[in-house]
């Protein structure tokens, strides 16, 4: 489907089925997409409201291309906050994954800068003295040591790279 067609269904509040939004965040994550286009699809995906079937295509498209990290446990979690949440206040989602590991479940924490808060996971955890330029094997290490792992999106979700500047306006 030609993105023009995508813009329109999404704009008239029509759900996308899992192949149109994965050929939507192929365009997105491979910067096919304009940044015009992209900050459309945010803007419609946001005010239509995302379906389970939407999100699933997304994170499928978006794990597909991440870096891999080599670490593997049958009890392990990944968080990632959402920011956006117009709180404002507190960095819930770094909280979280560190209390989790604490309690001894394995956590593999996504995260980037600030994009509408006062701090995202990034901006936290380098203030803490974290590098924030951690090879897969570094953060794989660092699972297996503390339990926790901070994945951040710049270097393991570089595909993003292209959103980046249509979500930060937005």
């Amino acid at each position: 489907m030609e993105m023009s067609e995508t813009l329109a269904k999404l704009a008239a509040g029509v759900d996308l089925d899992s192949d149109e939004m994965t050929e939507l965040m192929q365009s997105i994550m491979t910067g096919e997409a304009t940044p015009a286009q992209i900050g459309s699809a945010l803007t419609a995906l946001r005010i239509k409201g995302e379906t389970v079937e939407e999100i699933t295509a997304a994170a499928r498209v978006m794990r597909d291309l991440s870096s891999k990290v080599p670490v593997f446990h049958d009890e392990m979690i990944d968080t990632c906050g959402t920011g956006g949440s117009g709180v404002n206040k507190f960095n819930v989602s770094t909280a979280s994954a560190i209390v989790i590991a604490s309690a001894g479940l394995k956590v593999a924490k996504h995260g980037n800068r600030a994009a509408s808060g006062v701090s995202g996971s990034a901006d936290v955890l380098e203030a803490a003295g974290l590098r924030l330029d951690m090879s897969p094997e570094a953060v794989a290490a660092s699972i297996e040591e503390v339990g926790v792992g901070f994945l951040f999106a710049v270097n393991h979700h570089s595909a993003m790279k292209h959103a980046i500047g249509p979500r930060r306006e937005l």
